[in-house]
């Protein structure tokens, strides 16, 4: 297969590197620093003190490389409308793209999902409509990924814990095309499974990361601090009914209370979120695609907000003072 990694940073390296070792010749497109590293060094998985580095070809210009069979898209969604500028040599009819990035991603409401609001343009993630232009709908797998991975240079990817993808059509079909891709990606050693509504895969790991994270981004707290506090923890929990009464109306029903979660979230430790990483490496921050996209659909489900319009007015106000919003 023709297979391009979009995006060689964390979890990109990680993906790539189980393809590479599945016997897969390996496309990247990157830039800077990660480009003259993986040209020069490979791509390197570190778990513990072991490395794994495989060969790659690495370039700046996605022309060098023409129609893929594969492309993972695995980039901050900050950059995506970036990548939706020059990723268009890399897609034709058949290409399928692999999104794994975190928050509700622009085709969400594409393959009938989401009754009376299917097919509506999220402003919060595509204001202008210019990536569903260039990723057309009918490309894109969804992935949602349980993996906690982190940079330790340029090309050198290192491996925390956790090790599962699940994939979907945005239809729900299980359709051959993602079968197949379901075997690639169990070959690569990633625990992958096939979602029957990738949606609510998207959205229930959302229902977790969509007010720690900011929360992390705000008070510079890990996630054992930010769940040791009764006050903020029950702030938390009213932002998550609202998005679970969100996820009722759009046909995710979710059975776990705030509570149920929580504990699952305590389980992290003394756990830096990823923006609050973001915050710390001075990087932009996904708070559209994991806050003010659900404002959006609050709006459109006609579903009141107040305590996610507030986690988002508080998140906004901080990230842009830092210039990272």
């Amino acid at each position: 297969m023709k297979i391009c990694i979009y995006g060689a940073g964390a979890i990109g390296g990680w993906i790539g590197v189980g393809l590479a070792q599945a016997g897969e010749r390996l496309n990247v497109v990157a830039r800077g620093a990660t480009l003259d590293a993986l040209q020069r060094d490979g791509l390197s998985l570190m778990r513990g003190d072991v490395r794994t580095r495989v060969p790659v070809n690495a370039v700046a210009d996605p022309e060098a490389l023409g129609v893929q069979d594969l492309v993972v898209i695995a980039v901050k969604a900050p950059a995506l409308a970036g990548v939706a500028e020059r990723i268009g040599p890399l897609i034709g009819p058949d290409t399928l793209v692999l999104v794994a990035m975190n928050g509700v991603p622009w085709w969400f409401l594409e393959g009938g999902f989401g009754g009376e609001i299917a097919g509506h343009r999220l402003a919060a993630v595509d204001p202008e409509g210019a990536i569903a232009k260039a990723i057309p709908a009918h490309n894109v797998i969804g992935c949602v990924v349980h993996a906690s991975c982190s940079l330790d240079g340029p090309g050198v990817v290192r491996h925390h814990f956790g090790n599962g993808l699940i994939v979907g059509e945005p239809s729900g079909e299980a359709t051959p095309r993602v079968r197949k891709l379901v075997d690639l990606l169990n070959r690569t050693g990633i625990d992958t499974t096939l979602s029957p509504q990738i949606q609510r895969d998207v959205w229930f790991k959302l229902w977790g990361n969509m007010t720690v994270n900011p929360i992390s981004a705000l008070t510079g707290a890990t996630t054992d601090l930010i769940m040791g506090d009764d006050y903020v923890r029950g702030f938390i929990s009213a932002v998550m009914l609202e998005a679970k009464e969100i996820g009722r109306r759009i046909g995710i029903e979710i059975t776990q209370s705030p509570e149920d979660r929580h504990a699952v979230t305590r389980k992290l430790g003394a756990f830096k979120t990823s923006m609050l990483q973001d915050v710390e490496a001075g990087r932009a921050v996904e708070l559209d695609a994991l806050v003010t996209v659900v404002r959006e659909l609050g709006e459109l489900t006609a579903v009141a907000t107040p305590f996610t319009d507030a986690l988002l007015g508080l998140a906004r106000l901080r990230t842009r003072q830092l210039g990272l919003y």
